[in-house]
């Protein structure tokens, strides 16, 4: 076929027999914009503006890895920084691969085999990631406690009453076996996307050469899949390193133990800084890993690829395989520490649900919705703002603005505590030299501090679904509505937005939930006495009060599940 030729034009007609001669077609080229094509605007100097404050925390570390070493530094680099070294990457690389089996293996089964509870599955494998890895964690170390049902359960066999026995589950291995189970939907929802999109003429071709289901799975849907699989791997490996609350229960030593320990034990924010800027370099190099493992990899959909695929007929011993395979991390990772925490929650509620509990929600949801309204807000503005000028220019802004998601939070805790300090004290010795008073703090240890940490962190969280949301509107509504002379702020307000009403509310769920459960922005940058769901859990859960944190926990888990339910159904109606 010559280079400038069609498919169309390569000897298709328009009609059978009719004589009629295909026209050739240049082939369409995608145009990179030029840089230079910037567009300048109100909207593009707000773009800028919003993108410059949100990488400023990130700056600040990454500038703080070229400052002069201190003893601290000195001593940690000799002493403790192999062992978080070690300790960081084992965890990302066990419990990467752990979620990796668990997620590719459910969705295969999921998406390509008929078996007792298949459809139960196909939503009820998303659950675990409402629970938090941190409340898993203390909620199993309070079931294999020595006063926790196990242990008593233990007790009460014949000939063992006599006897104390203890399971020591304080281990590094139960931390990467609770991320692994807590963290596979991640790879799950991905993987069970991509099978499902697969082409059904490769997949049935293996077949009708002899090949058995797993034969087709290994040789086939899994080489197809890997790009995928690499994504959502990427994402466990990201929640891995923002962790804090499980590592630091559990006694493990990490980059995110080390900088809370260098900065509030030692009291040395410069070795603090040094640390999370290395813990920045480790989080690039995943990524950079899981870019180069799906460079230049794109799976063309054949004719095929939307028939839906004839399931496997799976019955006797392997219909009740698959689903054990598919009950037992959920099982683990949802069903055995929710239904612990609801019966601690009962047993304490009397104890524990009262006024101080309602501040708790009233705190939590305070700064939750406060959250997800700024993130919206300014995902809005770049998307809109993108949509009004596709350069390059627009598209590095955005990428820009959306770095903090892949930066763990301690390390944006240490970003935006410096970058306040240094502007309270600068005003400060403005106001001191122009009026002999002083301001104080202005943003640190303020509420207004917490929620630019927010903003940094999850802003990617809301602007993925904002600009799905204008995707899917066709553009000649704005050149529509231009041409009528209506200017671009009215054609959001008047066009866009009556269009945007549910993608901007999920966008605002999903914020809400990532707020509501986040743990070391929220422990670092919250003002005094002033407490939220989720560090009120993890502080009674140090201690040793596992049960009165039930009630609190439960709060959050159930209000992780209200956008798995809306992302299921998402993904249902995406495949209909």
């Amino acid at each position: 076929m010559p280079p400038g030729q069609s498919i169309a034009g390569a000897g298709i007609g328009s009609g059978a027999g009719d004589g009629a001669r295909s026209v050739s077609r240049p082939a369409p080229r995608f145009r990179i914009p030029r840089l230079t094509r910037v567009g300048w605007s109100p909207w593009t100097g707000a773009a800028t503006l919003i993108a410059l404050l949100l990488s400023i925390p990130i700056l600040v570390v990454a500038a703080g890895a070229f400052t002069v070493t201190g003893d601290t530094w000195s001593h940690l680099a000799a002493t403790v920084l192999p062992g978080y070294i070690r300790n960081t990457v084992l965890l990302v690389l066990g419990s990467g691969a752990l979620a990796l089996v668990i997620g590719t293996t459910t969705a295969w089964l999921v998406a390509t085999c008929d078996f007792p509870g298949r459809r139960i599955f196909e939503w009820a494998s998303i659950l675990p990631l409402s629970v938090p890895a941190y409340i898993a964690a203390y909620t199993y170390a309070g079931i294999f406690d020595v006063t926790g049902p196990v242990q008593r359960l233990m007790r009460q066999v014949p000939g063992w009453s006599d006897r104390i026995y203890y399971l020591d589950v304080m281990r590094f291995e139960t931390v990467l076996v609770i991320f692994g189970v807590v963290l596979y939907p991640y790879v799950y929802l991905i993987a069970r996307t991509a099978f499902l999109g697969q082409s059904r003429t490769a997949l049935e071709a293996s077949r009708t050469l002899g090949h058995s289901g797993w034969s087709t799975f290994f040789r086939v849907a899994l080489p197809l899949a890997r790009p995928a699989l690499a994504a959502g791997v990427a994402l466990v490996a990201m929640e891995v390193l923002n962790d804090y609350g499980a590592v630091a229960y559990y006694g493990v030593q990490t980059f995110t133990t080390g900088i809370f320990r260098s900065w509030l034990a030692l009291g040395d924010l410069d070795a603090a800084i040094r640390l999370a800027a290395s813990l920045m370099l480790l989080v690039f190099c995943v990524l950079g890993v899981e870019r180069l493992m799906r460079r230049g990899k794109r799976v063309e959909e054949g004719s095929g690829a939307h028939r839906p695929l004839r399931r496997y007929q799976l019955r006797g011993a392997r219909a009740a395989l698959a689903t054990a395979v598919c009950l037992l991390p959920l099982l683990i990772g949802f069903l055995i520490p929710v239904t612990q925490l609801g019966y601690w929650a009962v047993s304490t509620a009397r104890e524990v649900v009262g006024r101080e509990f309602l501040r708790l929600v009233g705190n939590s949801f305070l700064l939750a919705v406060g959250g997800a309204l700024i993130c919206v807000f300014l995902a809005l503005i770049l998307a809109y703002t993108a949509r009004l000028h596709r350069t390059l220019y627009m598209s590095l802004v955005s990428r820009a603005a959306v770095l903090g998601y892949s930066i763990p939070g301690a390390v944006i805790a240490v970003g935006v505590l410096v970058s306040c300090g240094w502007f309270d004290r600068t005003l400060n010795n403005i106001l001191q030299q122009t009026t002999g008073g002083s301001a104080g703090l202005i943003l640190g240890g303020t509420l207004a501090a917490l929620l630019f940490a927010y903003a940094v962190r999850f802003l990617a969280v809301a602007l993925l679904p904002v600009e799905a949301g204008f995707e899917q509107q066709c553009r000649n509504l704005d050149e529509a509505s231009r041409s009528l002379g209506v200017p671009p702020f009215a054609t959001l307000r008047r066009v866009a937005l009556p269009l945007l009403r549910r993608t901007l509310l999920g966008a605002v769920i999903l914020v809400f939930v990532d707020v509501l459960k986040e743990i070391p922005l929220t422990l670092v940058l919250r003002p005094f006495n002033f407490d939220t769901l989720a560090t009120k859990a993890y502080q009674l859960a140090l201690d040793e009060q596992v049960a009165e944190s039930a009630n609190a926990a439960l709060v959050v888990i159930a209000t992780g599940i209200v956008p798995i339910i809306w992302l299921n159904r998402l993904l249902s109606g995406n495949k209909r």
